[in-house]
């Protein structure tokens, strides 16, 4: 019995590969969507991992000698990072694309998910996922270890004690510890952020994604920014929740012939981020630029 006798499982046919493969999947997948490819893959296991500047001048590569409003998917996979460096993202991607969908394999939380939502279109499948978009601060926490936690959540526990002294006149010692070096400014920037997150939703979702609904962008930003709401900031909204929340996704079947090979050209990054240093890569047919 040959070995093409035996079907071959995308993880395992991704661990055969090479650039030059990634690169002839990516122009398969072209021909199948009559619009460019450009691929923005993170290793989630590497520490450098979150979208930042850094990432601007790659993007800018991949750009390179696209025809002015050539319709444009985005592959994207991050665990998010910087707002700023995702809106300057937005607005390139915007600027050369005509239609502009975003393709999630598997991950594309907070910041990820604000350039998800700028978007015309979201394409999903069985193992993708968005997140909430609210601004998170990283500190040192118990036991001296890193420490991320919404931005809302300083806002309301200072809200909850400001509350409290006003009903009773008095502020518990037990007060003290917790609000030592904690200012007023620190409060407004908490409240900016979060405002920032929300803002940054509202204003692309009216342009684009909902352009002919306004009060439908402005729920569904509210909605991804309500840490009540989730809870946690990695909990997964896969794609019948975030189509259900008003997010225009396109879900694909598994053995869909455009996801399959959307999910092997995903194996294939995944197996370069575990065989290498590779932080980060950005790939199209012309360019390939992994950095470490």
């Amino acid at each position: 019995m040959s070995n093409k006798d035996f079907p071959r499982t995308p993880l395992y046919r991704a661990l055969q590969s090479d650039r030059y493969t990634r690169q002839d999947t990516i122009s398969s997948i072209e021909k199948l969507t009559g619009r460019q490819l450009i691929v923005y893959e993170a290793n989630l296991w590497s520490n450098r991992s979150s979208l930042g500047e850094e990432d601007i001048q790659p993007f800018g590569d991949l750009f390179a000698r696209l025809s002015p409003k050539q319709n444009v998917d985005l592959l994207l996979q991050s665990p998010g990072g910087d707002i700023d460096a995702a809106e300057k993202i937005v607005y390139m991607c915007r600027e050369i694309a005509g239609e502009f969908r975003v393709i999630v394999p598997e991950y594309a939380k907070s910041a990820a998910t604000l350039i998800a939502l700028a978007s015309d279109e979201v394409i999903m499948g069985l193992a993708s996922e968005l997140g909430p978009i609210d601004a998170q601060l990283t500190g040192p926490g118990p036991g001296g270890a890193v420490f991320q936690t919404s931005a809302q959540s300083f806002i309301d526990e200072f809200d909850r004690i400001k509350e409290e002294v006003d009903k009773t006149g008095n502020l518990s010692p037990a007060y003290f510890p917790l609000l030592e070096g904690l200012n007023l400014g620190f409060i407004r920037m908490c409240r900016n952020l979060m405002e920032r997150s929300q803002r940054f939703a509202e204003k692309w979702l009216k342009k684009y994604m909902l352009k002919d609904d306004p009060v439908a962008a402005e729920r569904l930003a509210a909605d991804l920014c309500n840490v009540k709401e989730w809870l946690s900031h990695g909990v997964v909204i896969d794609a019948d929740e975030a189509a259900k929340r008003g997010v225009n996704v396109k879900k694909l079947r598994q053995d869909d012939n455009l996801w399959e090979k959307i999910w092997y050209l995903h194996c294939c990054y995944g197996v370069l981020f575990r065989q290498t240093s590779i932080a980060k890569i950005y790939e199209s047919t012309r360019v390939s630029l992994p950095f470490e």
